[in-house]
């Protein structure tokens, strides 16, 4: 008997770039849903400016983990700095929570929603808009665990900042958008992990977060976990989504932990 053949599932797929030089247009607007780059003066009138939110330490949500200690600290240059940490527990479980203005300002994080436009700013100005397809296995991949390109049956954490800004539109016709999140305080030995489920037409606009030691916490983000929300569908297994990002080049700081993670669905809106 043949063995069968099962179609290659979907990991990330690269459908459509658009160049953003952000001096010629530094206003990210929420179009309808949908991602626009423009001048202040070719905002519409109707459209809302947001403040965009700041990094304040003392706040603290989602699930807490104690961070018994740093395991290894590895330099990848030119691409940036790899930093293992040890989580105390078992089960590193993270909590979700749909991407309200305060849930998402927890993590440094701005919630633009249609109709409502925010100033980006960053030290790289020539960035890339591109539409991206995720499937569900995208998180299953490991780069830290010597396990090469096989798609594993566990998701490690996996969380990063660097100098340029992001933005995450949820831009799918069938699925919300999910990015998970972190809140890192190095001087408490504590992190709080979310995944931030983004309704269909908002987004999450991501300051650069460049490293300043000065800081009281350091806000990590992560989008390999985009289609979280397709899993128990057996009909879609990917979305589609546009991401704002320094394309080539770009130095990353990466924080991760080897233990398996859970992932769940928020209570319905």
């Amino acid at each position: 008997m043949s063995e069968p053949i099962f179609s290659t599932p979907v990991f990330i797929k690269e459908m459509h770039e658009v160049a953003v030089d952000i001096v010629d247009a530094p206003i990210f607007y929420n179009h309808g849903g949908q991602p626009a780059y423009m001048r202040k003066d070719q905002l519409p009138q109707t459209a809302t400016l947001l403040t965009v939110a700041p990094t304040n330490p003392a706040v603290a949500i989602g699930n807490a983990y104690t961070v018994s200690e740093v395991m290894g600290i590895k330099p990848t240059p030119p691409y940036g700095v790899e930093t293992q940490l040890g989580f105390i527990g078992q089960d590193v479980a993270y909590a979700p929570m749909w991407a309200t203005r305060d849930v998402a300002a927890a993590f440094g994080i701005t919630l633009v929603e249609p109709g409502q436009a925010v100033q980006m700013s960053s030290p790289i100005v020539k960035l890339s808009q591109i539409e991206y397809e995720y499937g569900v296995f995208a998180g299953h991949w490991s780069p830290y665990q010597h396990t090469g390109n096989n798609l594993l049956s566990v998701v490690c954490t996996d969380l990063e900042h660097h100098d340029f800004p992001h933005v995450f539109a949820s831009t799918d016709p069938q699925f919300p958008l999910v990015i998970s999140v972190g809140r890192y305080w190095p001087a408490l030995s504590k992190i709080c992990l979310a995944d931030l489920w983004v309704p269909q037409g908002s987004a999450l606009y991501i300051p650069p977060k460049p490293a300043d030691p000065a800081l009281g916490c350091i806000d990590l983000h992560n989008n390999r976990n985009s289609a979280r929300a397709c899993w128990g569908d057996i009909e879609h297994n990917a979305i589609t989504t546009h991401t704002l990002l320094q394309k080539d080049g770009g130095f990353f700081y990466w924080y991760w932990n080897a233990k398996d993670t859970v992932h769940t669905q928020p209570e319905p809106r």
